[in-house]
């Protein structure tokens, strides 16, 4: 058993629930952060940049603050 391998199975969140948030919020991240540069929104860009929400603000950002700008 070597360093890593010891590490990863005692990790407080395995690997694969990792590669799974991955999956959940990089689409969503990049989709809202492309609407922000589109509609040329520069703190919301820089603001789902920075901020890791688990995609939520992502969410919001999409579905209600793009919605009242068109």
């Amino acid at each position: 058993m070597n360093l890593l391998t010891s590490n990863l199975e005692t990790a407080p969140i395995p690997v694969w629930a990792l590669l799974l948030i991955m999956l959940w919020v990089l689409p969503w991240k990049g989709y809202a952060m492309w609407l922000a540069v589109k509609n040329n929104q520069r703190n919301w860009f820089i603001a789902l940049l920075i901020l890791n929400t688990l995609a939520i603000l992502d969410i919001i950002y999409i579905f209600f603050v793009n919605k009242k700008k068109k």
